[in-house]
C-alpha cells in the first residue's frame, strides 16, 4: 500500500479496536525488516521484540497489564496525569485507592485491556541497556534520553504497520510490573521492557488527528518566550 508520507504521519493515531483474526506472520516479518531502518545512537540497534502468540502467556500478560491499567484510569479520573515525574504524591495515593472501583467497572464491561490477550498481534519491545548512551543517566532527575534510540523503532512500527493495512497503539503499561514481565518471558536484567505495541486491522479508517498548533509549544531563544508562529495548522 502506498502512503503519502505527510497524511501518513497526520493521521497515525492510537487503534484499540481491531477485527478478528491474527496478523499473519509474513506482515508482521515485513512490518519489523521496515522498522529497522529507525535511527538510534551510534546505530547500536538496541531494540529487541519478543512476539507473543502463546495464549497461556497472553493471559498473563494482559493480568500484568490491568493492574496498572486500573491504577491508570483512577489518577486520570482524579485530574492528575499518571505517574508524572512531578505531581502531587498525596493526591496521587489518594487516587489510586479507587483503583478497585475501576477494575469492578472493568470486569463489568470488558474493554481493549481487559481483552488484551485477544488481539491480532503484541509485539513486546525491549530495551538492550548496554546499548544506550543515555546522556542523562547521571542527573538528579527522571532520566529520558535512552528512550531516543528505542522509541522512534516503536514508532516505525505503527508506521510501518500503516503500510499493511494494520492500525495499533504502543503502550507502556507492561513497565509497572517489569520484575514480573522479565519473569514471564525470561529476559534478563540487563534489558528493559521499553513497551508493548498491539496491532491488528481497524474497525475504522484512520483519520486525521487533532493536535495543538506549533505556536503553543515552539518560542524563539528562551523558554516561554516569544512563540514561532506558522501558518500551517
Amino acid at each position: 500500500m502506498d502512503l503519502d508520507l505527510v497524511d501518513t504521519l497526520r493521521s497515525t493515531g492510537a487503534v484499540r479496536q481491531f477485527e478478528p483474526g491474527p496478523v499473519a506472520d509474513d506482515v508482521l516479518t515485513r512490518v519489523l525488516d521496515v522498522a529497522r531502518f529507525a535511527p538510534s545512537g551510534g546505530n547500536r540497534q538496541g531494540w529487541r521484540v519478543i512476539v507473543v502468540k502463546d495464549a497461556a502467556v497472553r493471559a498473563a500478560l494482559r493480568d500484568l497489564y490491568l493492574s496498572g491499567w486500573y491504577e491508570y484510569l483512577a489518577m486520570g479520573a482524579a485530574g492528575l496525569v499518571p505517574w508524572a515525574p512531578v505531581t502531587d504524591r498525596h493526591a496521587e495515593a489518594a487516587a489510586l485507592a479507587q483503583a478497585p472501583r475501576f477494575a469492578e467497572g472493568g470486569a463489568a464491561a470488558p474493554g481493549f485491556a481487559e481483552t488484551l490477550d485477544a488481539a491480532p498481534a503484541l509485539l513486546l519491545a525491549l530495551a538492550d541497556l548496554a546499548a544506550l548512551a543515555a546522556v542523562d543517566r547521571d542527573l538528579p532527575r527522571y532520566t529520558l534520553a535512552g528512550g531516543a534510540s528505542i522509541y522512534p523503532f516503536v514508532w516505525s512500527l505503527l508506521l510501518a504497520a500503516r503500510s499493511e493495512g494494520l492500525g495499533g497503539v504502543m503502550t507502556t503499561m507492561p513497565v509497572r510490573r517489569e520484575p514480573e514481565v522479565r519473569a514471564l518471558f525470561g529476559i534478563p536484567d540487563t534489558v528493559a521492557v521499553a513497551s508493548l505495541v498491539v496491532l491488528g486491522r481497524p474497525v475504522r479508517a484512520p483519520r486525521r488527528l487533532k493536535r495543538a498548533p506549533v505556536s503553543s509549544f515552539t518560542w524563539v531563544d528562551h523558554f516561554g518566550g516569544t512563540p514561532f508562529v506558522t501558518g500551517r495548522r
